[in-house]
């Protein structure tokens, strides 16, 4: 185990200092130091409450931080909003998926990023193009999916995820950000989305994984940060750490 060091890394992709948020008088966290390293996985665990989806959402400008400074790509660099973090190359895939399931498969893929061809004056969709690269965006990842054309709401939980996890990478992202993935799916809609994670990182994809699953964060990430009542309170490398230890410093018993 690790102390938190308030001090970036050259290899860190995503890192804050001194980072707080309070919402009126409650206080979400404080003072909290975080990093990521290019190319691997990291992990923020906690018990409900103890900031670390909020933290996120400060990381990837849903909210502004009250007082801290965050780091991107080698240089200090704040979000407004949810479209600076995308441009920048930040994409997260949240709890509620935030897909359409009333649009096909491919249509969701390129949902505010359509592709078009353009006539004139005029700007028309180009159907064959987003289908003939979201079977490609599939592929990459060895996705299954009965077809692009199909509408999301007749898809399971699984795919849904696969959907939003295929849409995050496929974009170009330099850091993929995963808050609770596999929370509402079964035992093997887990496994293959676990699979997906691993074949992005092997792709050199840096994520960040929000999780309650110690089990599973162990078998995916490289690096582990444990928030408790609103600070950051230890980091471990995850080949050097078991459940009891996480156990032990979720709940302040280490």
């Amino acid at each position: 185990m690790s102390a938190v060091n308030h001090s970036p890394s050259a290899d860190a992709i995503l890192a804050c200092e001194g980072l707080s948020k309070h919402f009126g008088g409650i206080r979400a966290f404080t003072d909290v130091a975080f990093q990521a390293r290019r190319g691997e996985v990291t992990a923020v665990i906690g018990d409900n409450g103890a900031g670390k989806s909020t933290l996120i959402r400060c990381l990837v400008g849903v909210h502004v931080p009250d007082a801290g400074d965050i780091f991107f790509d080698g240089r200090v660099h704040p979000f407004a909003n949810p479209d600076e973090a995308r441009k920048a190359g930040i994409e997260t895939v949240h709890q509620n998926l935030a897909l359409i399931d009333e649009l096909t498969v491919a249509q969701n893929l390129f949902l505010n990023r359509e592709i078009v061809r353009r006539i004139g004056p005029l700007a028309l969709l180009d159907r064959k193009a987003m289908k003939q690269q979201a079977r490609a965006m599939l592929s990459r990842l060895s996705i299954n999916m009965p077809s692009v054309s199909q509408r999301v709401r007749r898809l399971s939980g699984g795919q849904r995820q696969a959907i939003s996890i295929c849409r995050a990478a496929g974009s170009g992202a330099k850091l993929v950000v995963m808050d609770e993935p596999t929370a509402a799916l079964g035992v093997q809609e887990t496994a293959n989305v676990e699979a997906l994670i691993r074949r992005l990182r092997e792709q050199a994809v840096s994520i960040i994984l929000v999780s309650h699953n110690f089990d599973q964060v162990r078998r995916l990430s490289d690096q582990i940060w444990v928030m408790r009542a609103g600070r950051m309170v230890a980091t471990v490398r995850a080949s050097e750490t078991t459940g009891n230890e996480l156990v032990a410093l979720v709940t302040g018993a280490a």
